[in-house]
């Protein structure tokens, strides 16, 4: 990349991030949740950008300085509207564009899953206090799709093998995002469903066990242990970026199930995909 091109992205980066904070003050001010997502939206993307087009990467304290207040924001804006049902990655039959990697939010923990066509539907509604869910942007969406550019190929031409092969050495030595990571597919005949999830699912059918060690994002990792909406749910952009590569290279929609940091920077990830009904 041209440096006058790389200095253009970056000024567009720090203009939308400057925007956001701005957007998230008003919000703050008018108790406006429509205002906190566009700034929630336009902060990630303005400090994000600059990481997915440079030549040169991002300290991980910046990354870290900017990933914690936007996911406690998001965490915040969440019990403000109640919103109490489990986070799911969405495949790319479940969005109008294919290419996007979204989270659907359902307001009730006993609600289930809506069809394809039901959650397209919210693609342009705000969400609010009587919505039943709505669509959110990943936090893990972009550096997914710096995966995909990276390792020259879309998630929607892979398979949960693939992953596990080529994950690994992608993050730590192709963009050095973490010391370690190990992926574990274990993949058992379909037990009975359960309903301790908002939605009825195979436990078991598809659940990858994720290893990290080290991470960029482990002081994220640590504050968002006490944001009980996005702690095991959402996870941070490396946790999401995996939920995300893992709903498109299997096509089914995928939850994180748990998610364990402990104190010498280790983070034990486990994620489940959904078997729709």
């Amino acid at each position: 990349m041209s440096t006058e091109k790389t200095l253009k992205v970056e000024a567009l980066g720090i203009l939308l991030f400057f925007v956001g904070v701005v957007a998230l003050i008003f919000s703050v001010v008018s108790a406006s949740s429509v205002l906190a997502f566009i700034g929630l939206g336009l902060t990630f993307w303005g400090a994000i950008l600059s990481y997915i087009h440079s030549d040169e990467y991002v300290k991980g304290s910046l990354l870290n300085a900017t990933a914690t207040p936007i996911l406690s924001t998001l965490n915040q804006t969440l019990d403000e509207l109640d919103y109490n049902g489990k986070p799911v990655y969405l495949p790319p039959k479940y969005l109008n564009d294919p290419d996007e990697s979204k989270v659907y939010i359902p307001k009730s923990s006993k609600s289930k899953l809506p069809t394809p066509e039901q959650i397209q539907s919210l693609e342009n509604q705000n969400p609010s206090r009587d919505s039943r869910g709505f669509l959110l942007m990943a936090p893990g969406a972009e550096l997914a799709r710096l995966f995909e550019k990276t390792l020259g190929t879309t998630f929607t031409r892979t398979d949960l093998s693939y992953l596990v092969k080529n994950m690994p050495k992608l993050i730590v030595e192709g963009l050095e995002i973490a010391k370690e990571i190990e992926l574990v597919q274990e993949t058992t005949k379909p037990a009975a469903t359960t309903g301790i999830l908002p939605f009825q699912y195979h436990e078991g059918l598809d659940k990858i066990h994720v290893k990290i060690t080290d991470s960029i994002y482990r002081e994220t990792n640590r504050e968002i242990e006490q944001m009980n909406k996005i702690h095991a749910n959402i996870g941070d952009p490396l946790m999401s970026a995996i939920a995300c590569a893992i709903a498109k290279s299997t096509g089914k929609p995928t939850i994180i199930t748990d998610e364990k940091t402990s104190d010498d920077g280790r983070t034990r990830v486990e994620y489940n995909t959904i078997e729709e009904e």
